[in-house]
């Protein structure tokens, strides 16, 4: 089956609410269960991403529930939960976070990766864009299109994704990344939150100032460890 057809199967049961984004090879779109009244996400990828088969049985506070993720003969389509809230872009464009704001949010982001990081999956594209404030307050770290597993054996990433300032160094190409191209994320993450810009152009002051130096660094073996050890310093 095409994943097209899989779609126009869905609408017996399913309404389409709202094309939510198309780019990158990936379409998304909001969609309501009739019967239930109850919305969830449908993702369309022209590729397959291995990450979200091993979240189908995973639940976790920070991270959106993976309904299914089927296999198609163009695709993949992933039904995924629909998280109303506001991104932390879109809390930045009214103001900075204070130190303690931030390293809630972050705390939850590393809860979120190191339950990804034990599966093996490197998220890969960790801006403020990707993470959304439920309407309980609690940040859930969604888009898994950049993700890859890891790979031990690997000279270098096959497929070059991330956004640049976020992307750590290893992400274009140098080497290939693991958990603590996450970790870099992080700290440029953090910066930017207290400051509004990259690190490269203003360092944030205080006790954020060496985490974020540490999370930056260039090489991966002087960041951070784990996100278990990040933990620890904020």
């Amino acid at each position: 089956m095409l994943c097209d057809e899989f779609i126009d199967s869905m609408s017996d049961s399913y309404k389409k609410i709202k094309l939510l984004s198309n780019k990158n090879g990936a379409t998304v779109i909001k969609m309501r269960n009739i019967r239930l009244s109850k919305d969830l996400v449908l993702k369309k990828y022209q590729s397959k991403i291995e990450a979200y088969d091993k979240l189908r049985s995973i639940s976790h506070p920070n991270l959106p529930e993976i309904y299914d993720a089927l296999t198609l003969d163009d695709g993949q389509i992933v039904l995924e939960e629909y998280i109303d809230g506001i991104t932390v872009a879109e809390v930045l464009e009214s103001g900075l976070y204070t130190y303690e704001g931030a390293k809630s949010v972050l705390l939850q982001l590393c809860s979120a990766l190191s339950t990804l990081h034990k599966l093996g999956i490197v998220h890969r594209d960790i801006k403020p864009e990707n993470i959304i404030i439920d309407l309980s307050g609690k940040a859930k770290l969604i888009d898994l299109n950049a993700s890859r597993i890891e790979e031990p054996t690997a000279s270098c990433d096959t497929v070059l994704l991330g956004t640049i300032g976020y992307a750590s160094p290893e992400q274009m190409g140098i080497t290939a990344s693991d958990r603590r191209a996450d970790i870099y994320a992080l700290g440029v993450l953090l910066n930017v939150m207290l400051t509004g810009e990259h690190p490269s152009k203003r360092l944030a002051r205080g006790k954020a100032k060496s985490i974020i130096l540490k999370c930056t660094s260039i090489s991966p073996e002087n960041r951070y460890a784990t996100v278990e050890k990040l933990i620890w310093s904020l």
